[in-house]
């Protein structure tokens, strides 16, 4: 009796009438702990299928798992947690949500990353950072010299590389990317899973007029195709830059009005975070 008054008190009845534990959300947990195997598989630089046989995980069921609806069990899971080489309870610690207060601007050259990313992150009080910076102090070189010596395959590694270590940091920031990261799939799947992602997109005329007022004036010199190359850029890159969580177009907006279409569009979640963050500091 007392077991059965117990199991009363912590189920509730569905509406199709079967019992229900309260306050579990069994397809949320599943969701939380494939986002985080996806973005420590992706964060080693492992494909599934390499995954699998180091676990003994089916390819089909990684892909369910990471989807948010494969229900593993603790010893399949604990497998999975050898072959990354972390913690069984690291799977399952998962946040809540996204990591919401990580935002990265995507876009090319002359859409704003830099100055409305330094804007953005004086509102949100959070640190900002360029990740071709990141890519430049981790190897000693300039971008042209990493092109130059290595290629770009080797410049991709690197990359993706240091966005895990910049991602394996739980500390909120905002992030201006490089213009070709939507290319890499797997650098940009881990951007997306840890990240709010923000397409700034603009006008070709007005990237090239970006550039040249920052006094580069090399990508038009002596190249009289040099628009319509780029134009063909934005073109192919677009239906990548389309998987961005917000766009903004910044040939239609001031600096101060994409700063606050950001804010007022960022999920909850990160406002949530913002006005606690806000809030500490006042009380300290």
């Amino acid at each position: 009796m007392h077991y059965t008054t117990n199991m009363t008190r912590r189920k509730r009845i569905a509406g199709d009438g079967t019992a229900k534990t309260s306050g579990f959300d069994r397809s949320n947990l599943l969701d939380r702990v494939g986002r985080v195997v996806r973005a420590e598989r992706q964060s080693v630089g492992l494909s599934r299928r390499v995954l699998s046989e180091r676990s003994g995980v089916s390819v089909r069921f990684l892909a369910q798992l990471e989807g948010g609806t494969g229900n593993i069990s603790i010893l399949r899971l604990e497998a999975l947690a050898m072959a990354l080489g972390v913690p069984l309870l690291h799977l399952l610690s998962a946040p809540a949500g996204p990591i919401s207060l990580r935002i990265a601007l995507l876009g090319l050259r002359g859409a704003g990353k830099s100055t409305i990313g330094a804007a953005l992150a004086r509102r949100l009080r959070v640190p900002f950072m360029e990740l071709d910076t990141l890519i430049e102090e981790t190897a000693g070189l300039s971008l042209g010299q990493i092109f130059e010596l290595h290629g770009e395959r080797h410049f991709r590694r690197l990359e993706r590389e240091t966005l895990a270590r910049f991602l394996s940091s739980a500390s909120p920031a905002v992030l201006a990317t490089g213009g070709g990261l939507v290319t890499d799939s797997d650098t940009y799947a881990l951007l997306r899973a840890a990240c709010t992602t923000v397409w700034l997109a603009a006008r070709a005329e007005d990237h090239h007029a970006r550039v040249v007022a920052q006094g580069d004036r090399r990508p038009m010199a002596d190249h009289p195709h040099a628009m319509a190359e780029l134009r063909a850029l934005l073109s192919s890159r677009r239906g990548l830059y389309e998987l961005a969580d917000l766009r903004i177009d910044t040939s239609a907006v001031d600096v101060r009005t994409a700063v606050r279409t950001i804010l007022a569009r960022l999920p909850e979640q990160a406002k949530g975070r913002t006005s606690r963050r806000r809030l500490a500091r006042v009380r300290g």
